[in-house]
């Protein structure tokens, strides 16, 4: 059985992306420096120009702080959707929790085992650090006191405490590392195969650049969650703690203003972090836009050479950059305002200490030694709060990329890979397609075949002839189930082709495709499982 077809194939030009594609302005992106306008103020005693100076300087303010139109991440375009680049529906927004409980699934076996040394290792690491401003603190007053064997046996237990914290705490990044490259490569491996098994119109509404940005991006963004983000939220979680516990032992009226300040510190994230989980998706989303782009046109690039197309292409992918720098330099702003209020309030801590701790050291209700257990384990419980927020704020980053991945993660195979047809004694090649009808799922509006019958007896070469977009090729990959015809029924044998095992019938077909195919990187041997004829 053989069928050739000899249409050249159709070369279609990806054209620039329009205003409408956006999802904010187009002259928001333009690089062109605005051009100065001239901002005069003639000072007067009228009211009338004080009112327009207040509105102009209130108007101006107003937009870049906390809620004004200049921290606008543009996720919406005029459609309200900023997935129309390529997909048919937008990602469902994942929680935090969520998230970690696949990670979870797919960390199974020897990774588990990883994991639950590593923590056990965490917990020992992290009580033998919060001990140290204890004991450290206490070996000074006794020197200072001339109490020797008080000083050296706070010497022996506070060296003690420093060799355990250190080898608990390489074996605790040993095992966490351990787990995250486990972590990594089940990942992506998952990913790949829920991909490659799904359905042709699947590729034809995906673009490979996104695809593979997914594939390597996405997943080395999530590489952090293990590896940095959970365990050194634990680590600081134990250790902020342990702090606490130490201030309200020492005097709970000053651990009360440490707590405080971690309470605002908190509010400040919570709004931060929903902020920069949606910045990092729509980062992961333009990336992908952009090497979607990229490799394109480099794919192409004779196409392009020939068209004259290369500013046009340059132009596109200069859009996609464009899109990344609007995101980017807000996400960057707000994480300098976070940064900001973190040392302003660990500042703020330190004065507050020294405030109510000196009084209460005139008052005799302190003593100095308390008080310098208090200052240290009061910079610890701020540290430690920020280091929790910070990473929080980098696995919520992680969560925000994700989205796209366990989306395509969970995607069904495709029918032909879960149903199981007949096989045939022996295939004969008698073919027969009845009143066929076909439109590709991407382009439903558009017929390609309507209507179609014809017979095709075993041992008989038959050229099918027409012109370009006819519709020869797709007689091929219906033959070949490559996509299911909309009417109509096409038998081999005598027997309906939806009922025959698909996989079974494409090794007893030899196909010859109208453009040479880039070669797979297998050896000669291994790629006559693809039973294609090259």
């Amino acid at each position: 059985m053989a069928i050739s077809h000899s249409n050249l194939p159709s070369l279609t030009f990806p054209s620039p992306i329009t205003k409408n594609q956006f999802p904010f302005p187009i002259k928001s992106l333009s690089t062109k420096p605005p051009k100065r306008r001239r901002f005069e103020i003639r000072f007067s005693t009228s009211k009338n120009n004080e009112f327009r100076v207040r509105e102009v300087v209130e108007t101006r303010v107003g937009l870049v702080l906390p809620g004004g139109s200049w921290w606008s991440l543009g996720e919406e375009d005029d459609d309200g959707n900023v997935e129309s680049r390529t997909k048919s529906a937008p990602a469902k927004p994942i929680t935090a929790v969520f998230a970690l409980r696949r990670m979870w699934e797919l960390i199974s076996g020897d990774g588990r085992s990883a994991i639950f040394v590593g923590f056990g290792a965490l917990v020992i690491a992290a009580l033998s650090e919060i001990s140290i401003p204890s004991v450290l603190t206490a070996s000074i007053f006794s020197a200072q006191n001339s109490e020797t064997v008080v000083f050296c046996r706070n010497s022996q237990f506070l060296l003690i405490l420093c060799v355990t914290s250190g080898i608990c705490s390489g074996l605790r990044s040993g095992c966490f590392a351990i787990a995250n490259m486990i972590l990594v490569m089940r990942l992506r491996e998952t990913l790949y195969s829920s991909i490659l098994f799904q359905d042709i119109s699947f590729f034809d509404r995906e673009a490979v650049g996104d695809l593979a940005s997914r594939l390597g991006a996405d997943c080395q963004k999530l590489s952090h969650v293990i590896g940095n983000d959970v365990h050194l939220i634990l680590r600081n979680a134990l250790q902020g703690t342990g702090a606490l516990i130490n201030l309200m032992t020492l005097s709970w009226p000053l651990a009360l203003s440490a707590l405080v300040i971690c309470f605002i510190l908190s509010m400040i994230f919570l709004f931060y972090g929903q902020y920069q989980k949606r910045a990092a998706k729509l980062i992961q989303e333009y990336t992908a836009g952009a090497n979607e782009v990229a490799q394109e046109t480099l794919s192409l690039m004779r196409t392009v050479r020939i068209c004259g197309n290369e500013r046009k292409e340059l132009g596109r992918y200069k859009q996609w950059l464009d899109k990344l720098a609007f995101v980017n330099i807000r996400e960057s702003v707000a994480y300098g305002l976070w940064n900001m209020s973190f040392n302003t309030l660990y500042r703020s801590t330190q004065v507050i200490a020294l405030l109510l701790g000196g009084m209460s050291i005139l008052s005799g209700h302190v003593s100095p030694e308390q008080l310098t257990k208090y200052v240290l384990y009061c910079e610890w419980l701020i540290y430690a709060t920020w280091r929790v927020t910070d990473n929080l704020s980098s696995l919520l980053q992680s969560v925000g990329a994700s989205e796209e991945v366990f989306q395509l993660i969970d995607l069904l195979p495709s029918d032909q890979f879960l149903s199981k047809g007949v096989k045939l004694q022996k295939v004969m090649g008698h073919i027969q397609f009845v009143n066929v009808t076909f439109h590709y799922p991407s382009r439903l509006t558009v017929p390609i075949l309507e209507h179609v019958n014809f017979s095709v007896k075993a041992n008989e070469v038959v050229a099918i002839v027409g012109i370009s977009g006819s519709g020869k090729s797709t007689l091929v990959n219906l033959l070949l189930r490559l996509y299911e015809p909309s009417n109509g029924q096409i038998y081999i044998d005598g027997f309906p082709l939806r009922e025959l095992d698909i996989r079974w019938l494409r090794e007893k077909v030899g196909f010859v495709g109208q453009v040479r195919p880039h070669k797979l990187n297998h050896t000669l041997k291994s790629e006559d499982g693809f039973s294609i004829i090259i």
